[in-house]
């Protein structure tokens, strides 16, 4: 099967790429949003292949896979073709739905010729989709190994554009917790962040796992967005995990895996309690580790992502 997929969500991608497929990456000079084509970042295989626009003109393609409204549009004119009805298609959606939640209805509702995918129960529950066929393929996670150590007594954050996107990724609670406690904040654009925390960016994935796990917790902080990747890899990495319990971060979370708070007071006190305990630490770490293969393991993404697609293909 070959894939048309825009490189939107870097390690979202990493995982769907791990497939059996072949991948078109659409790259544009420049490669701004629209054409970033493969990753600097994580490694990918080399079934992920760079097309520009001219090249997919004339390319073979089974499915696309659409991730922002624009791309219907892209996806229309790079490949002569209309998605959903010249060309198989599916919709994936990552986020939250925003504005009037939770009556906020999808820019795919209108329509019953593209199904959508969501990455969470939650997301699908919230998203009105209207007429539009409905998926859910939970998150898999390529397995970094346990590789915590704590050694650091600091609390971890990953954080992308936490400036801009304020209350919404928790990023007052991070500096709220920095006021007595020492945190690193890893991301993208973080830098600047300020409020007492160190800031770390332009790691590769391999040194971000690095990185995070020679910190003792891992702390979760979004009140509104889809289930983060990053608390995903942490806890695969290992570590213990305070989160906010938001969203569907209790789903991610166990009973003895780690600790759901509900608000600020109580995460303070949690990190607090797992800076000073490193082998309480540790055992949440291990039973949160043990819980996250099962649940977002690669093998049942990748093999329910083939039965989307497939389907898809055959309607």
């Amino acid at each position: 099967m070959r894939v048309l997929v825009w490189h939107v969500h870097g390690s979202w991608l990493t995982s769907f790429l791990q497939g059996s497929h072949d991948y078109l990456l659409p790259t544009l000079p420049g490669r701004g949003p629209d054409g970033l084509g493969r990753a600097a970042s994580w490694d990918w295989p080399a079934s992920a292949v760079e097309m520009s626009p001219a090249e997919l003109a004339d390319a073979a393609v089974d499915v696309v896979v659409v991730q922002r409204p624009h791309e219907l549009e892209l996806a229309t004119r790079w490949l002569g073709r209309r998605p959903g009805r010249d060309v198989a298609a599916v919709y994936l959606e990552h986020n939250t739905p925003g504005g009037d939640v939770p009556f906020t209805r999808h820019p795919l509702a209108g329509q019953s010729e593209i199904p959508v995918v969501h990455v969470t129960a939650f997301n699908a529950l919230m998203w009105d989709c209207g007429d539009a066929p409905v998926h859910v393929v939970e998150h898999g996670i390529v397995d970094p190994g346990r590789r915590w150590t704590g050694e650091l007594a600091r609390a971890a954050v990953v954080l992308n554009d936490p400036v801009r996107r304020g209350r919404a990724v928790g990023s007052d609670l991070v500096e709220e917790l920095a006021r007595d406690t020492p945190v690193d904040l890893f991301g993208m654009r973080v830098s600047g962040f300020g409020g007492g925390v160190s800031a770390h960016e332009s790691l590769t994935q391999a040194e971000l796992h690095d990185a995070l796990a020679l910190r003792r917790v891992y702390v979760h902080t979004p009140r509104w967005t889809s289930l983060g990747l990053s608390l995903l890899e942490a806890m695969h990495l290992g570590m213990p995990a305070v989160a906010l319990a938001s969203t569907e971060a209790w789903r991610a979370v166990p009973p003895g895996g780690g600790c759901l708070v509900p608000g600020p007071a109580a995460m303070r006190a949690a990190v607090h309690r797992l800076l000073a305990d490193r082998a309480l630490a540790a055992d949440l770490g291990a039973a949160g580790r043990e819980h996250v293969r099962t649940r977002y393991g690669l093998a049942r993404f990748l093999r329910e992502w083939d039965e989307v697609l497939a389907d898809v293909i055959t309607r």
